[in-house]
Formats: structure tokens, sequence, C-alpha cells
């Protein structure tokens, strides 16, 4: 049954982007002055797809589990698939070369996998070991691969080219969607989203108060967030992308 997922969720990934691309070459002469993002045509048409199932079933559940569960549940929760998570950062920072920040990620999995109790509490930072950010798209691009164009996934959201591939292997990699037993697993990737989902309300309150164009808002943010993080902080000051 896990194999069967990662099957799934690799092949998802890539007919993904088959329609991206396809979307892309069906719609040319559709909002393709941005160089950025040459496919807006179709990347607002799946924008608003994913916002419309965002806003009638994920937000309002986020909603009720952020004004009903104990901050100190949610905080738990929010611990524990960062600890997981910690697992693959580690991963990702021994693939760009930097083994000291690799290191601290696997201190910070056996602190908080022990002491810890199984990452609900995150002890680990207050020992200082750093909180690191990466995933294999940000691999790509220390590797020097180019982030290619914007793009919205269905279902999964902004992305660009770079990050679309990076995002298959970090649905093979993800030990929670890889677990063998079906009921445990489903509950686990539910309870995920909506957690993270949770995490995302006072941004996007900002969002709503601060964008005239929700869709070029976030697109641009999340372009550059990612570049900075390619950089860890720093990116050049000429983009030769």
């Amino acid at each position: 049954m896990n194999r069967t997922l990662t099957v799934r969720l690799s092949g998802y990934c890539a007919l993904t982007m088959a329609a991206l691309l396809l979307g892309g070459c069906a719609a040319p002469g559709k909002l393709t002055s941005n160089p950025v993002d040459p496919m807006e045509g179709f990347n607002r048409a799946v924008f608003a797809f994913n916002d419309g199932i965002d806003q009638a079933a994920l937000k309002p559940i986020a909603k009720g589990y952020d004004a009903v569960a104990p901050l100190p549940v949610k905080t738990g929760i929010a611990n524990f698939f960062g600890n997981i998570a910690d697992v693959f950062i580690g991963v990702n920072n021994l693939l760009q070369g930097k083994v000291r920040d690799a290191a601290g990620d696997g201190g910070r999995v056996v602190v908080n996998s022990t002491i810890g109790i199984l990452g609900l509490i995150d002890f680990a930072s207050d020992f200082g070991l750093e909180k690191h950010d990466e995933d294999f798209g940000q691999t790509f691009g220390r590797w020097g691969a180019g982030p290619g164009a914007y793009v919205v996934v269905p279902l999964f959201g902004p992305r660009d080219v770079r990050d679309t591939a990076g995002l298959v292997l970090d649905s093979v990699a993800d030990p929670v969607a890889d677990m063998h037993n079906v009921p445990a697993r489903n509950t686990l990737l539910v309870t995920r989203i909506v957690s993270d989902r949770a995490a995302l309300l006072p941004a996007e309150k900002v969002i709503e108060e601060a964008a005239l164009d929700k869709y070029s808002y976030i697109r641009d943010g999340y372009l550059q967030r990612r570049r900075s993080l390619v950089y860890d902080g720093s990116p050049p000051r000429n983009d030769d992308e």
C-alpha cells in the first residue's frame, strides 16, 4: 500500500507538470507579459480553483481547529510534524554541502524524539539547535538549477518548475504518506494539513488587507521568499537565472 501511494503521488506530480505545460501552450495570448509567469492565464484559473476549495472547506476547518484546540495542543502537533520534517531538512542540508547544519538537524531529531516525547516538545530549540527550512527544491537551486516559470499546481498551490520537481521527491520521501497503516496515515495527513493551514491564518489576513490583486501578491511574495531561501537569505544582487 505504501508503494502504491508513492507511485500515485509521483504520477500526480508528473501529470500536473504535463498539464501545466499544455496549459501554457494552449493559451499563449492570455496574460503572458510577465516573463516569470508566462502561463498567467492558466495559473490564475488554477489559483481560483484552489482558492475556491480552500474557502469552502479547508479554511473553515482550520479556523474551527484554531478556535477550539488549546494552544499547547496546537504547538505540540506543529512540533511533532516539524520533528519529522527535520529528518529531511537534514538530508537536504547534507546534499547542499552544509554539513554543520545537517548535524544540527540530526541533533534536533535525537533530542526532540527522546526527551521531547516524539517531537511534541521542542527542547532542541531551547538547547540552541537552530530550526532550518530546506527542501529538495532548494537543493536543486543550490546545485545550479534555475527556477523556471512560475506555476500554480492544483491543490498544492504556488510553485515554480524547479520546486514542482522538488515536490515529487518531497512527496516520495514523506514518511507520513508512506505509512502502512492506512487509517493512521490518513489521520496524520489530514491533521498535518489542518495544522499547516491554521498556521497561515494570520498571514492570510495581512494578504487580504494589503493586496489589491491577491494572485499577484502571493506570486511575487512566493518567488522572493524562495529565492531568499535558496541563497540562505543573501541572494546575489544580479539575478542571472
